[in-house]
């Protein structure tokens, strides 16, 4: 059975709202008095009250003072200040205490009702009318799951998934957020089932439904733009849909959405393909044959994306654009802050390009760091951790700067990451490359039906070290475990974030548009 919510209202004519306080009580809620300030701070010292009504101008200790003592005591308690007075001085000395709202003498009953709503009710509320709404929309989803049939039709299924994934997150029925799962679950399957279908198809020109992929997204979205002014485009490294939404809320003073294009992450889901495929305009096979010194093989011990800047160029004189680019990679804040100080130096080039490592250390981080597996135990968490990244960052003031100064924003990642759980066995030799998401080997030896293998490369254009050279991808939520040392590797890595595989999270990508308000 639910409490009754507890409210106590402190007034020195206390008698007089006895009427106030029978119609709040057959409306269910419980209503404890005090005629003065003193008491008022007794009360609550010895009991748990969910909202207080204090009115403003009491004989012996005010209103106000009482209120810093309350909030002293029980700073999270709403506390509605009740004043004849409207003077602006004493409202905004209340407010600067932290009331949570103010009602003019005389009240009226349904005003006292709707501020308890207002303040206590609201969440309740809106849970209610969250989850009635979403149990609507849940068969109509897992028709969309059922029905789908191209790239297109999986952005619609995922931008639906994230919308009320979002919506539930406040929800205190946890009933909903357990289905809501249930339902991620059910489309990660059957888009990993698609993916298997289709992606090859992709590549052989016979597919009319092809989805933007990761080396069109400098031509798609950011070559046109050129002709209208100067661009910034930042590559927020392994940023999800769910996360960008986050941050499209906090940057929506400063710049306008566009074009909010939804691109297709190539296979591997990882930076040392999609990122490279994407500055280069080219696939990974072509990189290397083009320019063999630019594309670092798995097998080789140095960084995947050394030469991002230098593809860029070549994309750009292979498209015959002769504007001035910039680029920079920022992983610390020492050099985001550098970025923010050197701001005036940027708007000498048409073209700033910066790739920002956050999102993508936090995800090894959580791997490695307890400390960091703790802050962002799920997904929620996790983008909780992310906007707080954001909102506290340079990358902030960058975009703001860039607002002032009339500057294009593209903003995009090159890959995702999803939450793994079930766990699959490989077996390869020496050379096969580490990834829990994707191998590269040759021998590689797993149970049919639990990857996706490519055996023939050079079909969807990647790279092959020798002729026997094929690749494995995991798809959902799982991740590639061998069989030495089982059990340890299954632990350490279940529940961590992982990217290289075949998930909605990890290769539908969001490229938005921006322009300054």
């Amino acid at each position: 059975m639910t409490k009754p919510i507890r409210i106590l209202w402190t007034d020195d004519e206390i008698d007089l709202l006895k009427p106030y306080i029978l119609f709040l009580e057959e409306k269910g809620y419980s209503v404890d008095t005090s005629s003065n300030g003193e008491e008022a701070i007794e009360k609550v010292g010895n009991e748990t009250y969910n909202l207080i009504f204090l009115d403003e101008n009491m004989p012996g200790l005010s209103g106000l003072e009482t209120l810093e003592r309350i909030k002293n005591l029980v700073p999270s308690v709403p506390v509605i200040m009740i004043t004849k007075s409207e003077e602006e001085d004493i409202m905004d000395e209340a407010i600067g205490s932290k009331i949570a709202d103010y009602l003019i003498k005389p009240v009226n009953p349904k005003q006292i009702l709707l501020t308890i709503k207002k303040h206590i009710d609201s969440k309740r509320l809106v849970t209610q009318k969250t989850t009635s709404a979403y149990q609507v929309q849940f068969s109509q989803i897992g028709s969309l799951i059922n029905e789908a049939r191209s790239f297109e039709d999986w952005v619609s299924v995922y931008q639906k998934l994230v919308f009320w994934e979002q919506e539930l997150e406040s929800s205190e029925e946890s009933g909903m957020n357990e289905v809501l799962a249930m339902q991620w679950s059910e489309a990660n399957s059957e888009f990993t089932r698609f993916i298997k279908s289709n992606y090859v198809d992709w590549f052989s020109g016979s597919s009319e439904n092809k989805p933007i992929l990761s080396p069109q997204v400098f031509t798609e979205a950011v070559f046109p733009l050129l002709d209208k002014g100067k661009v910034a485009v930042l590559v927020i490294d392994n940023l999800r849909y769910d996360q960008w939404k986050l941050i499209e809320n906090q940057i929506n003073e400063l710049f306008r959405v566009e074009d909010e294009m939804i691109y297709c992450s190539i296979l591997p889901t990882a930076t040392q393909y999609a990122r490279n495929a994407m500055f280069s305009g080219l696939m990974p096979a072509e990189i290397s044959k083009l320019k063999p010194e630019y594309w670092i093989s798995e097998e080789e011990d140095r960084g995947k994306n050394l030469y991002e800047e230098e593809l860029l160029k070549y994309q750009m004189k292979r498209k015959g654009l002769g504007h001035t680019m910039h680029y920079e990679k920022i992983s610390n804040l020492k050099h985001g802050k550098k970025v923010v100080d050197n701001f005036s130096d940027l708007m000498n080039y048409d073209l700033n390009v910066l790739v920002y490592n956050f999102v993508d250390m936090l995800s090894h981080a959580r791997t490695e760091m307890d400390v960091i597996r703790e802050l962002a135990y799920d997904d929620k968490s996790y983008r909780a951790l992310t906007l707080t990244w954001f909102n506290n960052s340079y990358l902030l003031d960058f975009i703001r700067l860039l607002s002032e100064n009339n500057v294009q924003l593209v903003l995009t990642t090159d890959h995702g990451a999803v939450r793994v759980q079930r766990p699959v066995k490989v077996v390869g030799d020496r050379h096969t490359s580490a990834n829990l998401r994707y191998k590269q080997g040759r021998n590689l030896s797993f149970k049919k039906g639990e990857v996706f293998e490519i055996d023939q490369p050079d079909k969807v254009h990647l790279p092959m070290t020798n002729v026997s050279t094929s690749y494995i991808f995991a798809g959902s939520d799982d991740y590639m475990v061998y069989p030495n040392n089982y059990n340890h590797y299954v632990n350490h890595y279940r529940n961590t974030f992982q990217h290289g595989g075949i998930s909605l999270e990890e290769m539908v990508i969001p490229c938005a548009v921006l322009m300054p308000r």
